[in-house]
């Protein structure tokens, strides 16, 4: 494994950064989405559910790049978040997290809905009969019950947003130090003929976190069917 330059480290840095965020913020939007696809019973259900998992089929750069127009600076939201509130996405890091969490999000939503889905709904029904609300059925019984699927939820999209490239390069561009993550480090590595060893170098960590999740989100799934068997 050659030294890696500090620019390849702050990318790095950057990139656990962005998914930890992404992952703080992902997993209480996925679960209020998984509970209304688990539980709810609307018209357009399926549109619904169809919108909140489109980023798996589109191209990463079609995400990205509907981010930018949504988000940027001229964009409609972007524009009155930037003119009333300072706040900027396009090009800054804070993007990156935008671009990660919108990547991941059907992700996590797949593992939590599956986990509510599980839940038997008459200890639900039980608990409205004892005088409990819907809030409070939630927060008492149906949310420590899918635990297992929330961890491996996280575990899983904090994997993603490490990795996501597509939509976060076309949305935030590839700022060193600003929006450079590994995955477009990797990249930057990759087009000079210098870089091919810190392209490998970087690959390799990429590679070892991804499959680090991936064991993680079983064991973490095995653990939780043995204690509840």
């Amino acid at each position: 494994m050659p030294d890696l330059s500090p620019d390849a480290w702050t990318a790095i840095a950057l990139s656990f950064k962005v998914a930890a965020m992404a992952t703080l913020w992902g997993v209480p939007v996925s679960t209020v989405l998984a509970l209304i696809l688990a539980r709810g019973r609307f018209p357009g259900k399926a549109l619904f559910d169809g919108i909140i998992h489109l980023p798996l089929v589109l191209p990463p750069v079609v995400t990205g790049y509907a981010l930018l127009l949504l988000l940027g600076r001229k964009g409609p939201l972007g524009a009155f978040l930037d003119q009333h509130f300072g706040i900027v996405f396009a090009f800054r890091w804070t993007g990156a997290v935008v671009a990660a969490v919108v990547m991941s999000l059907p992700i996590i939503v797949r593992a939590i809905r599956l986990s509510i889905e599980a839940v038997d709904a008459r200890l639900e029904q039980a608990s409205g009969t004892l005088g409990a609300g819907p809030i409070a059925t939630f927060f008492l019984v149906t949310l420590p019950l899918s635990l297992p699927g929330i961890l491996v939820g996280a575990t899983l999209g904090f994997a993603k947003a490490l990795g996501e490239f597509g939509a976060t390069i076309t949305f935030v561009s590839n700022i060193p130090g600003e929006t450079r993550t590994i995955a477009s480090a990797i990249y930057t590595a990759s087009q000079s003929p210098e870089g091919d060893a810190e392209a490998l170098a970087l690959s390799v960590i990429a590679a070892c976190i991804g499959l680090a999740a991936l064991v993680a989100s079983e064991i973490i799934a095995r653990w939780f069917r043995r204690t509840s068997s």
